[in-house]
């Protein structure tokens, strides 16, 4: 719906205190297991960001620039990125669990990145129930989602973490990003998507945070019963309804900028999604409304669209104005511009054992030397060392010669990798 405005970020952040409040009374006692059935769809991430903005003023200057640099984009085409070339995405899934059944398998998130590659490139043969009125505006987003093949630390990897926890539910506070809090740590956020399958307490399918929020919590969550489709891996714990993926589709869809597709205005009618080319829509749509089903006197809701609150099997397409957008964070100095970069899609090559180098001594207490093969150049080396969680140790720097010294480092156990372009190692090492 075409009502573009700025102010709209600053009518939220007055009106975080009381969204805050909301978001606490959808949160579920932690360590409760929660019985509240699932109705219709909920998304907490509006919740979710209002309360962001009431503790974080400044969030809401980041996306007024965010939305700046997307409307410049969308205005002059020629600074549009072209969808000509794909955006890949590596993906890290946390599986958070605490009882067997919210411990999902690898196929069952295998199916959620078979949804969302579908999804946003056009390939889901449901698109085609579109009706006429808005069947050229099917978009394909081209961008696909891998699994992650490599850590931020270069390791091989499969993409997905699977973490036992004393959590029996989580809320949208966000602890189920942080592993001090029973959660687990969010990768880069300007190199992964991070997703986290979980048991969402009150209701909740999912929640997502826009572009502009901390890179701490920045990601997509998702009620694990919720997480893929059953359709593609009939094995997997589902709950009905939501069984198809479409709960990913539409939170990625957050994380991607877009919002609600009826504004978030309660039915008035004044609301906006800030793209134009969907119709200006009074409410939320549930369950499978018949079309048309008119408000504020549009031709018939886009209620197929992701970002309203169908049922799974009857969401099923962007448009074009909502691709748009999405691939704006995209372009030169765009808010996801580092995805394009990004290594993690790909696996890394380990080196040869005749021509592996290593270190000594290990322990450590000052300095660690490597051991190059005979002839090899000291200076082609990459050699980084990290602690256990995977963040860098900035204080040790590699002088090019074959020494790091390590003094500074707190005594504990840490990785270093040692690297030529596409090769790596990864060894561990103790500092004394």
């Amino acid at each position: 719906m075409n009502k573009l405005y700025f102010s709209a970020l600053a009518l939220l952040a007055s009106a975080a205190p009381a969204l805050a409040q909301d978001a606490q009374r959808l949160a579920p006692v932690t360590g409760m297991e929660t019985t509240t059935p699932i109705t219709h769809r909920a998304c907490g991430t509006m919740e979710v960001l209002a309360a962001q903005l009431a503790a974080d003023p400044a969030q809401a200057q980041r996306m007024a620039r965010i939305e700046a640099q997307t409307q410049q984009l969308l205005a002059n085409p020629a600074l549009q990125r072209s969808t000509a070339g794909t955006v890949i995405i590596p993906v890290v899934v946390h599986v958070l669990y605490n009882t067997a059944a919210q411990n999902i398998s690898d196929a069952q998130v295998q199916s959620q990145i078979a949804v969302l590659n579908e999804d946003y490139q056009k390939l889901n043969a449901d698109y085609t129930k579109t009706p006429g009125i808005y069947a050229g505006l099917v978009a394909n987003v081209n961008v696909q989602f891998v699994l992650a093949k490599r850590t931020p630390t270069g390791a091989a990897t499969t993409g997905i973490i699977h973490k036992a926890t004393k959590t029996s539910s989580w809320s949208t506070n966000d602890a189920v990003k942080n592993s001090k809090r029973g959660g687990d740590d969010a990768w880069d956020a300007t190199k992964y998507l991070n997703l986290w399958a979980c048991n969402l307490g009150q209701g909740l399918l999912g929640y997502a945070q826009f572009p502009g929020g901390s890179a701490s919590t920045d990601g997509v969550v998702i009620l694990y019963s919720a997480f893929g489709s059953r359709a593609k891996y009939a094995a997997g714990t589902y709950t009905s309804t939501y069984d198809l993926g479409r709960t990913a589709t539409h939170e990625v869809g957050h994380w991607l900028n877009l919002r609600h597709i009826w504004g978030d205005d309660s039915g008035a009618c004044t609301g906006s999604d800030q793209v134009a080319d969907t119709p200006n829509q009074g409410a939320e749509n549930y369950g499978c409304p018949a079309f048309p089903h008119v408000s504020c006197s549009n031709s018939g809701d886009m209620s197929m669209n992701y970002m309203d609150y169908t049922d799974d099997a009857c969401m099923y397409m962007f448009s074009t104005g909502q691709s748009q957008r999405m691939n704006a964070l995209f372009a030169a100095g765009g808010a996801r511009v580092g995805l394009l970069t990004s290594p993690g899609g790909t696996a890394p090559r380990t080196l040869a054992t005749s021509s592996a180098a290593s270190f000594y001594p290990n322990p450590a207490a000052d300095v660690l030397t490597l051991d190059l093969p005979r002839g090899a150049d000291a200076a082609r080396y990459a050699v980084r060392v990290y602690d256990l969680t995977g963040h860098e140790m900035t204080q040790v720097r590699y002088d090019g010669r074959g020494q790091m010294r390590v003094s500074d480092l707190p005594k504990g156990l840490y990785y270093v990798t040692i690297g030529t372009g596409a090769e790596v190692s990864r060894q561990r090492f103790e500092k004394e």
